[in-house]
């Protein structure tokens, strides 16, 4: 028998806690399997006042995630505000609050889609409930260490913020996500660079073009015979070089670089492809994202289902 004693409470690592809550139907449920896929034991809807007892004794083997939200029978925003400055000036307790947020348009048309009641309105229409939660969880919205818009987000790209946020420090380095839009539509929420593509060639003025993207070898082609092209990307390679080290050396866990065209399809898309390529080369974990051929994509599907029932 070894002689060493006991570890008290004190010299264990802290507990990981992340408390999971924001809107109904902004991307709970993807967001507690993409929690349970990278190691969390996951707890739905565990009312506040049980919090405490779950947290009593030595740390658990694994990080928790507890969702929760205004199903909870005893919700209220000060219980909970109150529930989220204890764990924070708990020694024992490495605490994250992670609120998902939706805007009310995208709410609207996820429970139009899914023809679900609101919990806080069940008897009349969404759009009462939604309005009225948006309201009730703005202050606790306010107190959010991670905080992440699901509006624009696929099922996929939700599950990859998750991963970045919240998979074990032992995981391979920085996560770096690369994004490509459009300005028409504004820089994209989350951004930590953006880089502007509008200078170079636009394949949209060829008419054998413009129905790709810039994932299209003949559009990357087009886009890459730019004179400026190469000078282009040998700047921002070397940027990258110099300022991921230097973010990962900070700390940062994740980093979100943008790049931007006019209509978000071509010349930000073979950017995005080219420097994602670059840095998963170089051995970064890298996601990306393209987000006006996504929300193509998206519209394409639902054209093409509401035709079938029509």
């Amino acid at each position: 028998m070894s002689d060493k004693p006991p570890e008290t409470q004190a010299e264990l690592s802290p507990q990981r806690v992340v408390v999971v809550t924001g809107p109904s139907g902004a991307g709970r449920s993807t967001a507690m399997r993409a929690l349970e896929d990278i190691g969390h034991e996951v707890i739905d809807n565990l009312p506040l006042s049980l919090l405490p007892r779950l947290l009593d004794g030595p740390p658990h083997d694994h990080p928790l995630a507890v969702v929760v939200d205004v199903r909870n029978r005893d919700f209220s925003v000060e219980g909970f505000l109150d529930m989220t400055r204890a764990l924070a000036a708990d020694v024992n307790v490495a605490f994250q609050l992670l609120f998902l947020d939706c805007s009310e348009d995208v709410l609207v048309h996820r429970y139009s889609e899914t023809r679900r009641r609101h919990p806080l309105t069940p008897k009349t229409t969404p759009l009462e409930g939604i309005h009225e939660e948006l309201e009730l969880l703005m202050p606790i919205r306010a107190r959010a260490d991670v905080l992440i818009d699901t509006s624009d987000l696929t099922p996929h790209d939700l599950r990859a913020e998750i991963e970045m946020w919240f998979a074990p420090k032992d995981s391979p380095g920085l996560a770096v996500s690369v994004q490509s839009f459009s300005y028409k539509r504004g820089l994209p929420r989350g951004l930590d660079i953006v880089m502007d593509c509008r200078f170079l060639r636009n394949p949209h003025w060829d008419p054998a073009l413009r129905a790709l993207d810039g994932r299209d070898g003949a559009v990357a082609e087009y886009v890459q015979a730019d004179p400026d092209f190469a000078a282009f990307m040998q700047q921002i390679d070397g940027l990258a070089t110099l300022l991921i080290p230097a973010y990962k050396a900070e700390g940062k866990s994740h980093l979100s670089i943008g790049f931007g065209c006019t209509g978000g399809q071509h010349r930000s898309v073979t950017v995005a492809e080219r420097f994602a390529q670059t840095l998963a080369q170089a051995g970064w974990q890298v996601s990306k994202r393209h987000r006006e051929i996504e929300r193509r994509a998206i519209g394409t599907s639902a054209a093409q289902a509401q035709g079938q029932t029509a």
